[in-house]
């Protein structure tokens, strides 16, 4: 398995290798809902500490420059952001699914490798760094997820399933795993 190994670890290398590691400074760009925003990072002493989305920038008001701090900032807002998209959009794709009798709740969790899962409960897990993809690839993600409400593995049921609700679903995919490497390393 040497060579499956090299290969895959030659991938991972080539797809990494224009994903520059996030300083949190003025003049970078981050994602949001499918969008680059140019971050400004303002620092005031006394300011209350924020993020707002302002005629196309991320503006991050701070006392520090610090990029950890910084990063918290861009975090927790992504996070709160999360909370409202997600509920939004959730409630929308719910509608169109005529299997679920309510809407499923959800959770947010950060994942390394996954937008989203699960549970047989009927609970969403769902990675708040997916509110950075494109709405249409959101979608895709709650759809998938709410399609496991009714078949819990990927079989051809499965799948039969969710090109009834999302028929261009392997476009969707295919554009969300070209921006996972974006995304998740931000």
């Amino acid at each position: 398995r040497a060579r499956w190994i090299w290969q895959r670890l030659c991938s991972y290398r080539d797809r990494t290798r224009h994903v520059l590691p996030r300083e949190y400074v003025s003049g970078e760009t981050h994602f949001y809902l499918g969008k680059r925003y140019v971050l400004k990072v303002i620092q005031h002493p006394t300011a209350d500490q924020s993020v707002k989305l302002l005629r196309g920038r991320l503006e991050v008001r701070t006392h520090s420059r610090d990029a950890g701090k910084v990063r918290a900032l861009l975090d927790g807002w992504y996070r709160a952001r999360a909370e409202t998209v997600f509920a939004r959009r959730l409630s929308d794709c719910a509608a169109k699914v005529r299997w679920l009798k309510s809407n499923p709740g959800f959770r947010l969790l950060t994942m390394k490798t996954q937008w989203g899962s699960s549970s047989p409960k009927g609970e969403l897990l769902l990675n708040p760094l997916l509110v950075k993809a494109p709405g249409h690839c959101v979608d895709y993600v709650m759809f998938h997820e709410l399609c496991h409400l009714k078949e819990h593995n990927h079989s051809p049921r499965f799948y039969r399933l969710l090109n009834t609700v999302v028929p261009d679903w392997e476009k969707r995919k295919a554009e969300l795993d070209a921006l996972a490497e974006q995304i998740l390393n931000q």
